[in-house]
């Protein structure tokens, strides 16, 4: 067992457990309150549709192991930092769930099902003969070895949460499915205890309700196993080899033995093995896995290059940054991951009533027993035990302890898929109640890289020729500007020149030599300073465009617009965010001009400028009011203070370090669609939430009443036990199934994909 590292959780560690024993809300309620009860124990969940316990403090192993076990339940220690070992077994626990399920499922039902078909054809089930007591007596002993193999594991561990005082759905179905068989072989044995009318056997009953509850777990194992589907993909982008170099040699090794500063040699198609730096080479990347955008990135030595991410041309070698599980991959899918076994406020509901709702179960089948055999009509005693086993069997509370974590799984994991990082189940809940969307201008709903948009020759000069001029004194600049200028000439394939004599005058503009030129580029001030005339420049006045002039020896030869443009799925995606009932706004640090021709063009009426990072943190405070939820869509870094004022945070950009750790929602993208897509699928899964829970509680509130004979004096028949363990099947069928639909949620927009095909 590794724990999470220091560098990562500051002094946290974080502990993996996988649960054995546990199969309903009651038996979560109960380890998670024996976890917590560990001295240091900052904070302990479980999942139930993944049987892991997450544990968060500086405790030993050993002793949560212990508190596991004297709960009543066994446990193991999972090796989080080996995710794909996490999930590897997990895979493997749930295929032999499913195999043990079909295979209990095929040899009770193969029991169950013809003894029930003899009854409904007119056979005697009642105990009037010693050949009668012959032959039920087999069929006593058939299903007595049923349950004792196939049906093994519901006994032991019902009865060894008994033993350690718990209450859970095994122990309900361990006592219901044994009073069925104990009372039949009575009956079978000591025929004459028994008034004539109430020598009935309910065998049938105990194969059939341990075949139909079977039958459930197995449909319910199949749905589970699409639930780590989107970690798979994850995973799966990540090579398992890489060509390590040696000197002058090259061999293959598992990606996990590299270490810091090794060097390795990434070939044309090949994914990045781990997060480092091109120390040798060129080539261009395809990191859409990452940032959505199709095209590739041109790579050079000392760019930094992310594991996942797809070498597209030529061969490079790499020096590695940090170790497979410290790589922005493996974080994005351990977040992911925890995310998926985080627990929405919602949930809460469900833990409170299962922490009592067991042990009631229990005493509701014990009174209305006790009413049936002292009021009931005759036979009083066939009838106070049909009831009691019917009122343990309907009463399961398997779909309760279900409602929540599978949903909360295909939630998370879709929301992965298109490129949304959810930290925790409680910002899924809060992103679903948004009532006002704050966002930042720059790099939200532009580009946030200035462009240049317009170029306009004025002398004798072509444009090419004046674009290579200006791009070799540009070259020598780190102003955002001069970036501009280089990736367009880059872009037209100019090749620049060099220069000499570079100087910088902040705020105005640059000037150089190149060749027998001399190139003056910048504000229409500071070319009119050195003398040259700009009357004749023509510039469409746009509100915050930046308009560089360029002179070639002191003559006006361009006019270059440069501007950060709207992002092209901008106004589509604040246009979805309105129509679900929330109120955008901008606040940005930009001036008026800008901030307002990007409001207009995109549709928000409200816009503060010129803010400063604790001025837009200051406005959010201000627009608290009762029923507000106000989230924040900014990078992550210069909007930290603003992101952290609101109730949630959307941080947007191509997954940095800060953002992936502090964000409540990391957008692996840059489009604004990704918001729009994030709240959407939270409407959903929260919908899909309540929806389990309600039919849940509605399941219970309506079934064990009339297991308990409500309905006996309309209809004068009881429930049968068989039809209750069916109900119970399906109600956990169907909870399931529900949750399941989340997987087929479509976004509204051009979101990223972990999708190997989008990635590849």
């Amino acid at each position: 067992m590794t724990t999470t590292p220091a560098s990562e959780e500051g002094l946290q560690q974080r502990h993996l457990l996988a649960i054995d024993g546990a199969h309903c809300a009651s038996c979560v309620g109960k380890i998670e309150r024996a976890l917590q009860a560990v001295p240091a124990v900052e904070q302990a969940s479980m999942n139930l549709a993944e049987h892991t316990a997450s544990v968060i403090g500086q405790v030993n192993n050993e002793r949560l192991l212990d508190a596991v076990q004297n709960a009543g339940y066994r446990a193991r220690l999972l090796d989080e930092a080996d995710l794909s070992a996490v999930i590897e077994e997990q895979q493997e626990a749930t295929h032999n769930a499913r195999r043990r399920a079909w295979r209990s499922t095929v040899f009770a039902l193969g029991l169950g099902l013809p003894v029930m078909a003899y009854g409904w054809l007119g056979g005697s089930m009642l105990i009037t003969s010693p050949s009668q007591q012959l032959g039920w007596g087999a069929i006593g002993l058939l299903t007595l070895t049923l349950m004792l193999t196939t049906g093994r594991h519901f006994y032991s561990d019902g009865l060894r949460a008994l033993f350690h005082g718990n209450a859970t759905m095994d122990s309900l179905i361990a006592i219901g499915t044994f009073s069925a068989w104990f009372y039949s072989m009575l009956v079978v044995v000591f025929p004459s205890l028994f008034p004539v009318v109430s020598r009935y056997v309910y065998f049938e009953a105990s194969a059939m309700i341990l075949g139909l509850i079977s039958l459930g777990q197995a449909l319910e194992a199949n749905a589970k196993a699409h639930s780590t589907d989107a970690l798979k993909r994850l995973l799966s982008l990540q090579p398992d080899t890489a060509h390590k170099i040696d000197g002058d040699t090259e061999t293959d090794v598992p990606v996990r033995g590299l270490k810091r500063h090794d060097e390795v040699r990434v070939k044309p198609g090949e994914r990045m093995p781990v997060d480092g730096s091109i120390i040798e080479g060129t080539a261009y990347v395809d990191e859409s896995m990452l940032t959505g955008e199709p095209m590739p990135r041109l790579k050079n030595a000392g760019d930094t290059v992310t594991a996942g991410t797809v070498n597209g041309s030529s061969s490079i070698r790499v020096r590695v940054a940090s170790h497979s599980a410290g790589t922005t991959l493996a974080r994005i899918t351990r977040l992911v991951r925890e995310a998926q076994s985080s627990k929405p406020a919602i949930s809460r509901l469900a833990d409170d009533i299962a922490a009592w709702f067991v042990p009631a179960v229990m005493a509701t089948a014990l009174i209305s027993a006790l009413a049936w055999l002292s009021f009931g009509p005759d036979p009083s005693i066939t009838l106070a035990f049909v009831v009691f086993t019917s009122v343990l069997i309907i009463a399961c509370p398997c779909a309760l302890g279900l409602a929540t974590p599978m949903a909360v799984i295909m939630g998370v994991g879709k929301a992965a898929e298109f490129g949304a990082l959810i930290r925790r189940g409680d910002a899924l809940q809060t992103a679903a109640k948004i009532t006002h969307l704050v966002i930042d201008k720059t790099g939200t709903l532009t580009a946030g890289r200035p462009r240049i948009t317009q170029v306009d020759a004025t002398g004798t000069h072509s444009i090419p020729d004046v674009m290579a001029l200006l791009a070799s004194v540009e070259t020598h600049s780190e102003h955002p500007i001069a970036r501009a200028v280089v990736d367009y000439a880059s872009q037209e394939n100019l090749q620049p020149i060099a220069a000499k004599g570079f100087k910088a005058h902040v705020g105005q503009g640059v000037e150089a030599m190149v060749d027998e030129w001399r190139i003056l580029a910048g504000n229409q001030q500071f070319l009119q300073h050195h003398g040259v005339d700009t009357g004749q420049a023509s510039v469409a006045a746009v509100p915050g465009q930046t308009v560089v002039f360029v002179a070639i020896d002191e003559t006006l030869a361009a006019t270059v617009c440069i501007d950060d443009p709207l992002r092209h799925d901008a106004k589509q995606a604040v246009e979805r965010i309105k129509s679900m009932g929330i109120k955008v706004a901008i606040f940005t640090g930009d001036a008026a001009p800008a901030a307002t021709r990007i409001a207009h063009d995109v549709g928000i009426e409200r816009v503060e400028n010129t803010l400063l990072p604790q001025d837009k943190a200051a406005l959010i405070s201000a627009m608290r009011h009762p029923g507000a939820v106000i989230a924040m869509a900014g990078d992550g870094i210069n909007d930290a203070p603003a992101l952290a004022s609101a109730d949630i945070g959307f941080a947007m950009g191509s997954g940095t370090d800060i953002a992936i750790e502090s964000a409540d929602i990391t957008l692996l993208s840059d489009s604004l669609t990704g918001v729009a897509d994030t709240i959407a699928l939270s409407r959903a899964t929260i919908r899909t939430i309540k929806q389990n829970l309600f039919a849940a509680f509605i399941y219970n509130a309506v079934g064990i009443p009339i297991a308990a004979g409500a309905l006996y004096p309309f209809t004068g028949s009881l429930l049968s036990p068989v039809v209750a363990g069916g109900a119970m099947a399906l109600s956990s069928l169907s909870v399931v199934t529900n949750a399941t639909r989340l997987r087929f949620f479509k976004a509204g927009g051009s979101a990223p994909s972990f999708s190997n095909d989008r990635a590849a």
